[in-house]
């Protein structure tokens, strides 16, 4: 009996970059994501507002995450630059700030979806095609003048409830 060969998008990398034009300012994020052997499946370059770098970073990473999931992986190597993110995410460092630890629970509740998730930090030039995203998805928002507020709450904020 043969076997079948394993599913390349069974373990996925995903490269993610937030860029914020001033803190808070016009922000987007950039994502890629790689099977295995290094082949890009799918790129992201989106505005997301005016936001924090911070949000931007934590913005990517989710969105990153669910086309990850889309894309039918089970595993997953998040890499980003930002060594606060990849902190956090690895329990190191304490999130504080209230609208970082709401992002903060979507990236832990994504990664549950997953048999495995890994952070990894790496150095800003091995992240550069995301950061180039991230760059580009601003440029398209203020090129178009969507700076105005999305509908709907952004990630960092919390949904209104019932009056």
């Amino acid at each position: 009996m043969r076997a079948l060969p394993p599913d390349p998008r069974a373990r996925l990398i995903v490269h993610c970059d937030g860029a914020a034009r001033g803190n808070p300012g016009p922000a987007g994020i950039g994502v890629v994501i790689a099977d295995a052997e290094g082949r890009v499946l799918d790129e992201i370059a989106l505005g997301v507002g005016v936001a924090t770098n911070n949000q931007a970073e934590y913005t990517a990473a989710i969105e990153g995450l669910r086309r990850a999931r889309e894309l039918g992986a089970r595993q997953v190597v998040l890499r980003s630059d930002s060594r606060l993110l990849i902190e956090q995410l690895e329990g190191r460092f304490r999130v504080k700030n209230p609208a970082l630890q709401r992002l903060h629970r979507k990236v832990r509740e994504l990664a549950g979806s997953f048999d495995r998730v890994t952070y990894e930090h790496v150095p800003r030039e091995l992240n550069r095609a995301a950061d180039r995203l991230a760059n580009r998805g601003v440029d398209a928002m203020l090129a178009a003048g969507e700076l105005s507020r999305p509908s709907g709450p952004r990630p960092w904020e919390e949904a209104a409830g019932p009056s």
